[in-house]
């Protein structure tokens, strides 16, 4: 369902509208069936009251905390070299999950996380973006009804909720303040949002929206305004009903270029990296395996035969690459910070021990986004990779700075992935879909500091979080019947380190790049139709080439023993042919149960982009 179907959706009265703790729309609540009787008279009749919905005895706040664009190395929490105190904090109360994974792109984990179900299924196999949908049911970027989210759940167990930072998931034509607002936070079930809609935006001047409606940045950094806004939005809660509990979307636009932070935290790291990306990956990997968080024997994968070995870099290029990422590791420490600010006020406010909080550390591998030289400013497009290097070090002070729209080169996405191959995007690899998970609750976790191994995915935080609250998940919401939820919930896990993993089997594709994985085993090809894996050049390729016909055809699979190759570094393709052409046949299975065909590419979308724009001028 693509629409709101008044017939089947019932309004509640204004009477019960009015009474709704900070409701934001008359779709706060199922209405309940009158339970009495009516007879002619009054005296002949019994009365009924609607009751608000309440929430479990002592149930948890919960928080979800969702980064973006985070690497498996970079966090100190799980050994990377930038320093993360906060994360590193609830980690050692709570738990590390080495085995998450998200679905290597921003739209489709951000779907898949908030509805419990497979992107594709809930119809984000791309964006809600005009240039990256297509008008296919896995395709055109708009969440149907029947995939109700974690919010419209518990809003109806009794929970307010929030939402603050990145949405991401509404299709470009509802963005404007004239709605359709069914696709907006308001309408997925939260009580109150305050961020942005989009898949990015500028930190300084971020296109800025209040609940309903867009509203003007004030000038300070967007994660310090989330981060008030959040607590403003918990503080008058509990003031107005003190034992409710509240669910908290916490999703910062960071660390998502542009790349943009205060100068005292770019320059933090002044120093710090002047080894270069080759020697931080040795460092990483030391660290990861001090940690516990990867195997003893765990060896590197060869560097990316497009990228440079540092020792082979000009002093002009060494110098500003290491700004580069001086600039990101403040950025991402500085949103440590601002977490940390968030956590210090539920300390206070006496709420921390029984709020149950969820960090996932990177919606997708680190962003290969930034070209081989990095980005300062846009301008630097078009130009050749001497012309880019040359503009990027004439303007390396801009880098961070509210003027600068900032992204690292390609080799520092490399690094912040260690100990993986390959970067966001690559749903194929565990470079785009491997991500770090914590998980915080005093009052249900035994064992503080513990490590979990149990394979999981972003589609397990909803059943995990319901099981742990005590709810079920509802056959309908807003009288519209629910599709199953396709996740396994963690909550086995929690107090068992050796629990046998219950998730078994996952799909993921993104743009062409797929894999599929099956109790230990994963069978995966590239598909590299982008620009960034043609060359090592700055300079896009020719937008409007014609692809090759055969193309998905033609693509070749690897095959991957995941419970003894971690990292994907032995390729099993040819000695066990037999087990590849059965994950094949899986994933095929697969794509037809949740509309992830046709396979679409950046090619197709492009195609689907022009034949939209063609239909608007023929009309």
């Amino acid at each position: 369902m693509n629409t709101l179907n008044l017939k089947q959706t019932k309004i509640l009265p204004l009477t019960l509208v009015g009474s709704i703790t900070f409701g934001t729309n008359i779709w706060a609540q199922n209405q309940q069936p009158f339970q009495g009787k009516i007879g002619k008279t009054y005296e002949e009749s019994t009365e009924a009251w609607t009751r608000n919905p309440k929430a479990p005895e002592n149930a948890p706040n919960v928080v979800w905390i969702l980064i973006d664009d985070v690497g498996f190395g970079a966090a100190s929490v799980f050994g990377g070299l930038i320093q993360t105190p906060n994360l590193e904090n609830l980690a050692n109360q709570g738990l590390r999950y080495t085995n998450f994974h998200t679905c290597a792109i921003s739209a489709p984990t951000r779907a898949a996380l908030l509805t419990g179900r497979n992107s594709h299924a809930v119809h984000m196999g791309g964006f809600g973006h005009v240039a990256m949908s297509a008008g296919f049911p896995g395709w055109d970027g708009r969440i149907p009804a029947e995939a109700g989210t974690i919010a419209e759940i518990l809003r109806e167990n009794g929970y307010n909720t929030f939402a603050v930072g990145k949405y991401g998931i509404v299709p470009d034509a509802d963005v404007t303040d004239a709605g359709p607002f069914d696709r907006w936070p308001s309408g997925k079930g939260f009580d109150h949002f305050f961020g942005f809609l989009g898949s990015a935006t500028d930190q300084y001047k971020p296109d800025l929206v209040e609940d309903n409606a867009h509203v003007s940045p004030d000038g300070r950094h967007l994660s310090e305004q989330i981060t008030d806004k959040a607590i403003n939005f918990i503080s008058r809660q509990k003031k107005a009903a003190p034992n409710k509990p509240f669910f908290l979307y916490y999703a910062p636009g960071a660390t998502h270029s542009p790349h943009q932070v205060a100068k005292e935290w770019r320059d933090k790291y002044k120093g710090q990296f002047d080894e270069g990306w080759d020697v931080y990956r040795e460092k990483v990997l030391a660290r990861q395996k001090k940690l516990g968080i990867i195997p003893a024997n765990a060896k590197l994968p060869p560097r990316d035969p497009r990228l440079e070995a540092w020792n082979t870099l000009s002093n002009n290029q060494k110098q500003l690459y290491v700004r580069f990422f001086e600039n990101y590791a403040g950025y991402l420490e500085y949103t440590d910070y601002e977490i940390g600010r968030l956590v210090n006020y539920l300390r206070q406010s006496g709420e921390l021990n029984n709020t149950a909080i969820f960090v996932i550390i990177g919606d997708n591998g680190a962003s290969k986004e930034g070209n081989f030289d990095g980005i300062v400013t846009r301008l630097s497009a078009g130009k050749t990779r001497k012309e880019v290097i040359e503009y990027n070090f004439h303007n390396i002070d801009q880098i961070g700075t509210p003027e600068s729209n900032v992204n690292y080169p390609l080799a520092w996405a490399q690094a912040a992935n260690t100990p993986f191959r390959n970067w966001k995007q690559d749903a194929h690899s565990e470079g785009g879909t491997h991500n770090p998970l914590i998980i915080y609750y005093p009052k249900g976790i035994k064992e503080k500091g513990g490590i979990r191994n149990q394979y999981g995915h972003v589609i397990d935080l909803l059943p995990t979080t319901t099981e742990l609250i005590g709810i079920k998940q509802p056959e309908y919401i807003r009288s519209v019947k629910q599709d199953p939820i396709h996740g396994v919930s963690l909550f086995y896990s929690l107090n068992d380190a050796k629990a046998v993993s219950k998730h078994t089997l996952q799909h993921y594709y993104i743009f062409g790049s797929r894999s599929i994985y099956k109790d230990g085993w994963k069978a995966a090809t590239a598909h590299r139709p982008d620009n960034i894996d043609r060359g090592n050049s700055s300079t896009p390729t020719n937008e409007t080439e014609t692809p090759d016909p055969k193309r998905f055809e033609n693509d070749i699979w690897e095959l991957y023993d995941i419970n003894n190759d971690f990292n994907e570094l032995t390729n099993l393709a040819d000695k066990y042919p037999d087990k590849l052409k059965e994950l094949k046949e899986l994933f095929d299975q697969q794509a037809e149960r949740y509309n992830l065909y046709p396979l679409i590419d950046r090619y197709d979308l492009q195609t689907s982009l022009q034949r939209r724009r063609q239909e608007t001028i023929n009309k």
